[in-house]
């Protein structure tokens, strides 16, 4: 028969063999595959999910246009039918020491955890206009592949702030005929992009946006400085996509800029193709390493990263019988 989950208590203290940070996707999955492996599991979650405003998750397979909290509700009821556990909380630190992983919970209680799995996702940064972060999710839109569908042939306006910004605006084309590129703060375009967008029918102002026009709790146009207000029903902005990554910090792993189309997009944690960082027990998954995955991706990352995990688990416990195999030869010898 398969060994008894090792939960534990050490000093008062609560011991999982795994602890979960983040509740998302990734963190789901990865438990999920890690209490089907007859482990256990305590997933803490702060419950702040990034995709909280969206009507739907898309381009999962199987459970297209699925309400992100009800996707994570479906989420955690499998994990617990296995047995693994919930906590709602906050992980204020973390430190290795010789009885593993000790977190402490904004609560002022700690638990202790031979191995992590992280998947504390990232964080939007908006550039600084007044009215994006209120209608992030709504009418202000970050994702393409994500929203795209839902505001097709609509006016779209780009916000661009850096040099992707020709990429974005044909990005957008796809879904719609009426895109206008705001380029703001972005370089100057030179004439081959011009060219392109032209040929594409995408109309190019300059001058630096001041903010949005709302008009009956509906998004009606772009304000810029000079006193213009140009009509869109959608504004698309390019965040800055930043690692939740404190936690991590504490324990050595540092954030590293990552590049798309020659610009940095945003900070993420770098880790092997399993998940696992340099710090040895520690695995990261979803979007707190790779800032442009999609939901289900992040649910496969979490699955790879569950998997390793337990693989890390079975080798150490073989270690172990291995060496109580041995003294107990020892003693009869």
């Amino acid at each position: 028969m398969a060994e008894e989950r090792s939960e534990s208590r050490l000093d008062g203290v609560e011991r999982h063999e795994v602890v979960v940070v983040g509740g998302g996707a990734a963190g789901l999955s990865g438990a999920l595959a890690l209490a089907r492996a007859r482990r256990s599991v305590l997933v803490i979650d702060e419950g702040r999910p990034r995709n909280a405003p969206a009507d739907g998750v898309h381009g999962y397979l199987g459970l297209e246009g699925t309400p992100p909290a009800e996707l994570l509700a479906r989420g955690r009821a499998e994990a617990t039918g296995y047995g693994a556990r919930f906590t709602e909380g906050r992980v204020v630190s973390a430190e290795r020491g010789p009885d593993g992983f000790r977190l402490g919970l904004a609560d002022g209680s700690a638990v202790l955890a031979d191995r992590l799995l992280v998947a504390t996702g990232l964080v939007d940064e908006l550039p600084e206009i007044p009215g994006l972060a209120e209608r992030f999710g709504r009418d202000v839109l970050h994702c393409p592949y994500c929203h795209g569908w839902e505001v097709r042939d609509r006016s779209v306006g780009v916000l661009a702030t850096g040099a992707n910004a020709e990429h974005l605006a044909l990005l957008w084309r796809q879904w719609s005929g009426d895109v206008t590129l705001f380029a703001h703060t972005a370089p100057e375009l030179d004439d081959e992009q011009r060219e392109r967008l032209a040929a594409r029918g995408v109309t190019v102002v300059t001058g630096r946006v001041a903010g949005l026009r709302v008009d009956d709790d509906r998004l009606a146009g772009v304000e810029l400085a000079d006193g213009r207000t140009v009509p869109v029903a959608v504004v698309a902005v390019g965040t800055f996509l930043a690692a939740r990554s404190d936690l991590l910090a504490a324990l050595g792993l540092a954030p590293v800029p990552q590049e798309m189309a020659g610009q940095v997009i945003g900070s993420r944690v770098p880790a092997d193709p399993t998940g696992a960082t340099e710090v040895p027990g520690v695995w990261v998954a979803g979007n707190v390493t790779q800032l442009a995955e999609q939901v289900i991706g992040a649910a496969a990352a979490g699955l790879r990263a569950g998997a390793a995990i337990n693989a890390d688990l079975v080798a150490e416990d073989t270690r172990r019988a291995v060496a109580t195999a041995r003294a107990a030869r020892e003693v009869l010898a």
